[in-house]
């Protein structure tokens, strides 16, 4: 009996070890995104296995290479070609919004689910088009905003369930401006051009605050959209926005966003409001950036302490749920709620060029 329980224990360490190394095999296509260089590091850490890279430029696979070690044998021209011979587990994609579109044309057809780092792509055309290329193919499209996975912005969204109808909601996100704090010349060369990237500011970091307002209003589109977009820094930025403020009018709350280039420092956070109570997300995962909570007289509360998020970042939760048949409910990185994202920073861009509030 001893040694039944023994093997059976060993049995059991064997498989939990298996499971734990349970990982998604994942394709990248474009290299030209800074966000990718974090999938290149988990890659070498072991949290990943990036089993193939479609990037066209061959000065920039090269130094990503040599600065991560990556063998030449995962380096593809073309994406056909990498899922041809690489049986991904995912697609992520880090390149501009415009070639977004073609990227899930090609994979939908072989249900291989795709990542897109944020925002979902350029226009509210190109989101119907995914959203019916989904549908077709019965296959994902997940949209990552790095600021899913604050646990701030976490407890903001589920302490905002509790505390009523929401009447405002303020966001402000943005820094220095890329090219001030050091973004890479690929990574700059289609974040400052309004063709490949919709715009500048208001696209960078519109996107953050009309994904926060999107998941508090539990999906509701806005019923109008209202947008100011300057250009303070035009020697720096000469084709895109650099500040923009961005108004979406619901029919019984109003969020205002202020995504900028001119921060004196990095700022994401926000504050929503409700009759009686604010609560308030700071920027990031610091333990004393918490949200608080205030009643109405100003005496702040204590603040309660933030419970552990579910899942640490986007590899965490796409492999609980591509390997591991974990439920898929983070709606801030769902279809449905992207596409609504778009229609925002579209009638954004849209109300900026016309100087008029843009009904949806």
């Amino acid at each position: 009996m001893k040694n039944k329980l023994f093997i059976l224990s060993i049995f059991f360490a064997f498989s939990q070890y298996c499971y734990a190394q349970e990982k998604l095999h994942v394709v990248i296509v474009g290299l030209s995104h800074d966000h990718v260089n974090r999938m290149l590091e988990k890659n070498k850490a072991g949290e990943i296995s990036i089993v193939g890279i479609a990037e066209t430029n061959q000065q920039l696979s090269n130094k990503k290479k040599a600065a991560y070690q990556l063998p030449d044998s995962i380096f593809y021209k073309d994406l056909a070609t990498a899922l041809k011979k690489c049986h991904p587990d995912l697609v992520m994609v880090y390149n501009a919004p415009t070639e977004h579109l073609a990227v899930i044309k090609t994979c939908m057809p072989l249900h291989i689910p795709v990542m897109v780092e944020k925002p979902l792509c350029f226009s509210s055309a190109e989101a119907a088009a995914i959203q019916l290329l989904s549908k077709k193919f019965n296959t994902k499209v997940f949209t990552n905003f790095p600021s899913a996975w604050y646990s701030s912005f976490i407890e903001l969204a589920k302490r905002s369930d509790e505390m009523g109808a929401i009447g405002k909601m303020t966001m402000h996100g943005g820094h220095r401006g890329p090219v001030e704090i050091g973004c890479s010349k690929d990574f700059t060369n289609w974040l400052t051009d309004p063709k490949k990237n919709g715009g500048g500011a208001i696209t960078d970091f519109g996107c953050y605050g009309a994904s926060i307002m999107t998941e508090l209003m539990k999906g509701k589109k806005p019923v109008a959209v209202f947008a100011i977009a300057r250009h303070l820094k035009p020697a720096v930025y000469p084709k895109a926005d650099d500040d923009a403020s961005i108004v979406l009018e619901y029919a019984n709350a109003t969020g205002i966003i202020e995504a900028s280039w001119n921060w004196p420092y990095t700022i994401m956070d926000a504050d929503v409001y409700g009759k009686d109570v604010y609560l308030h997300a700071a920027q990031f995962n610091e333990s004393n950036e918490a949200p608080s909570l205030q009643s109405k007289n100003g005496h702040a509360t204590t603040a309660e302490a933030i419970s552990a998020p579910p899942y640490k970042d986007e590899v965490a939760y796409l492999t609980a749920v591509i390997k591991n048949g974990a439920a898929d409910n983070i709606s801030l990185l769902s279809l449905e709620r992207n596409i609504i994202v778009v229609q925002i920073l579209d009638a954004a861009r849209r109300s900026v060029k016309e100087a008029r509030k843009i009904l949806l």
